[in-house]
């Protein structure tokens, strides 16, 4: 793996950006704009993914990093619970709904894959070295 300079350098932290933006898009819709709790709860679990990911590699440590990965992944199951809520309150339609449902199953495994690669490596994180 090449090395990485800063958390806006990962993949994951990419994917997991372009699905808040898609989030974003989503909620600016009549009805789904108007329940403000919803919508917030929404924007929150899907920000909450790429800022876990910012701040997880920003500790400097394989440990944290994945500890707060693992936060990331929950924030991606509860952005997919909701996309549910979105759908069944018809403030999106199923073809959206798949499309953004799809983005956050792969982001989630993606983020499963990357935690199994870091539990597995040698590197300890940048804080540890000597």
């Amino acid at each position: 793996m090449a090395k990485i300079e800063c958390f806006e350098d990962f993949a994951i932290w990419k994917t997991a950006r372009e699905f808040c933006k898609d989030i974003a898009r989503i909620t600016n819709y009549d009805a789904f704009s108007k329940n403000f709790r919803l919508r917030d709860q929404i924007h929150a679990s899907s920000g909450s993914i790429m800022d876990n990911i910012a701040e997880g590699f920003e500790r400097s440590g394989n440990k944290e990093f994945i500890q707060f990965l693992y936060i990331a992944k929950g924030s991606c199951g509860e952005a997919r619970s909701q996309l549910y809520r979105a759908l069944d309150y018809t403030y999106i339609n199923h073809e959206e709904f798949t499309i953004l449902y799809q983005k956050a199953k792969e982001l989630s495994q993606s983020i499963a894959n990357f935690i199994k690669y870091l539990k597995q490596s040698e590197f300890t994180g940048s804080k540890y070295k000597i």
